[in-house]
């Protein structure tokens, strides 16, 4: 009877414990945005005490980038073809990480720089699609709307870091700000999203003709995406509370 009763309590916390590992799961699928856009702020806020040397710092970056990867292709796995080809462009992005602190890269380097843009420019466009959908709107579709803004700005930060290595000279350092001469990591980055928030980069110039192209295209998208988000909630507002009044 014992031996019964045993089996019994074991049976219900299996299942007690498959019934919460499922909750938990549909928990993290119903918000991987939100999870994605709190990994890249991490990322984010973690670039400027990383340098180029093999320490702790380095590695916890590294772990944090593949980290950022990993949940990225989750977040668009909404079908299996989409999980393949995330997962394709999203293992030389992995690998991009590593020369992004670098100033002199080889044509392989080079090659997971493009991989790794082209990896988000595919993210951007799934989840475009899908934050952009004639749904109802949610807190993820906020946070999906944000995750993509912040792509966009590491997309062009890549482009960057891909043209100073083609071209060393094409961006121009402060002296009075900067320790170095050559853009490296984060410096791309700081470019990038002053560029695209229309705010600058003061210490860093755009001296070649290929960046200043780019860093205007980027303003231009990045102003007419916050319009595009703000016109879409608020669409998607309206016809959720057609009976809403402003005040």
């Amino acid at each position: 009877m014992e031996k019964c009763t045993i089996f019994f309590d074991f049976q219900a916390q299996g299942i007690r414990t498959t019934v919460t590992t499922a909750r938990l799961s549909l928990h993290i699928t119903e918000h991987r945005f939100f999870l994605l856009f709190v990994f890249l702020l991490a990322d984010l806020a973690f670039y400027p005490f990383v340098s180029d040397s093999l320490g702790a710092r380095y590695y916890v970056l590294r772990g944090l980038g593949i980290a950022v990867t990993l949940i990225t292709v989750y977040a668009v796995s909404f079908r299996k073809g989409l999980i393949f080809v995330a997962l394709a462009l999203g293992i030389p992005a992995m690998m991009e990480r590593r020369v992004f602190f670098h100033t002199g890269i080889g044509a392989l380097s080079a090659l997971n720089v493009f991989v790794g843009f082209a990896f988000d420019v595919f993210v951007i466009v799934v989840m475009f699609r899908r934050i952009f959908a004639p749904d109802k709107p949610s807190a993820e579709t906020l946070f999906g709307a944000l995750c993509i803004y912040l792509l966009i700005g590491f997309a062009f930060a890549r482009l960057y870091a891909l043209i100073a290595a083609l071209s060393p000279h094409a961006f121009y350092l402060d002296p009075a700000t900067n320790q170095h001469t050559l853009p490296v990591g984060f410096d791309f980055i700081f470019f990038s999203f002053g560029s695209m928030t229309t705010a600058g980069a003061s210490s860093i110039v755009a001296v070649s003709p290929q960046v200043r192209s780019l860093s205007v295209i980027e303003s231009i998208l990045g102003v007419l995406y916050l319009a595009v988000m703000i016109s879409r909630l608020v669409g998607a507002y309206r016809r959720t509370y057609p009976d809403s009044k402003e005040s």
